[in-house]
This record gives structure tokens, sequence and C-alpha cells, in this order.
């Protein structure tokens, strides 16, 4: 009877054991599908955000509310690089100027080096700056780890780098890939986006 009762409290513990374990993957699990799930949200609002201003920004390249102050749109655009650009618009300054003030701004994006988000756990991350005329560039840690621009001529032909006649751009295609800032066990939710042939309305007015 000894014996019995030794074999079964053994069994039992094994028993316990497993159902352990088992419940502790099961545990692990619904905790890593939390933080994998909630990490897609935060990327896919992030880049919502993302292309939302600069949809909107660079849709406004060459507009002016005073349209005399850019009488030729074609050469609103100062800067163009593979990973930034700069140009002539009228920021919207609410609520008294929404649509602009009639006041010529200088607009520019462009990525930061990733050293700039080396306290970050994700390895790629990088600053995407946006400055206003000569303010402080302002930016956000978004987890961009992408930003590409590639510039079209009227025909539709890609233009090469570096572009030294930016009056020659008529369209463009912009590439942004965000990531988690940081991630369960360095597994990255990645969201990619590409809007192909955006066009302000004022570089087609020429």
């Amino acid at each position: 009877m000894g014996f019995s009762s030794l074999i079964d409290i053994i069994g039992s513990q094994l028993i316990g054991g497993i159902l352990l374990l088992i419940l502790l993957r099961v545990n692990d699990s619904a905790v890593q599908n939390m933080y994998v799930n909630t990490g897609d949200l935060v990327v896919q609002q992030n880049l919502l955000e993302t292309i939302n201003l600069l949809e909107y920004d660079l849709k406004k390249i060459g507009y002016c509310k005073n349209w005399e102050k850019i009488p030729d749109p074609s050469k609103s655009i100062i800067y163009a690089g593979p990973h930034s650009i700069s140009f002539l618009t009228d920021l919207a300054a609410p609520p008294l100027y929404p649509g602009g003030d009639g006041v010529v701004d200088t607009l520019k994006y462009y990525t930061g080096p990733v050293s700039d988000l080396s306290g970050t756990p994700n390895p790629r991350d990088m600053m995407l700056y946006r400055v206003a005329n000569h303010d402080t560039p302002k930016s956000a840690n978004l987890g961009v780890t992408q930003f590409d621009i590639k510039y079209f001529d009227v025909f539709g032909d890609s233009l090469t780098f570096p572009i030294t006649v930016p009056s020659a751009i008529y369209t463009m295609q912009i590439s942004i890939t965000v990531e988690n800032t940081q991630a369960y066990d360095e597994k990255y939710s990645t969201v990619f986006w590409r809007q192909i042939r955006i066009a302000a309305r004022n570089l087609r007015n020429r």
C-alpha cells in the first residue's frame, strides 16, 4: 500500500508539472499575442499620422494664398533629395488663417541618422524631421525606418540624383516604412506605404 501511494504521489506530481508547463506556455503565448496586436495597432496609427501630414504638406507645394507671391510654381521646390525635400508653400496658421496667411514659407522634410535614436531597442528607426522656415526642427519618434522619394518629369521619366534642376519635377513617389520602436522578443511589426505619382496642384499649373 505504501509503494502504491508513492507511485500515486509521483504520478500526480508529474501530471501537475505537465499542466503547469502547459499553463506557462499558454500564458506566455497570450502575453506575446497581446504585445504583437498592440504593436500592430500602434504602427498603423503612427503610419497614418505620418502620411496624413506628409500628403497635406506636399500637395501644397507652390501654394500661396496670395498667388502673386509665387508667380512661377515650377520654382517652388528648392531642394530634392532621395530622403529629403525642401519647398515653398503657405503654411496654415489656425484659427485666423487656416488656408495660409499669404506669406511664403519654406518647409523641409528630412530624416536624421539612426544614431539620433540610439536609445530605442529598434536598431533601424530614425527621426523624420519637419522644419518650417528657420524654426527648430520638429519631430516625433514614430518608428520610421524608411523615407524614400523619387521624382519624375512631365513625361513620367525618373529623374536621377543629384537633381540640379528642381523645376523639372512634375510628380513624386513617396515610400515610407514604419516599425515598432520596441517589440516583444525583438519581433517588430512593419507597415509599408507608397504613394505613386503624388502631385501638387500648383506644380501642374505651368
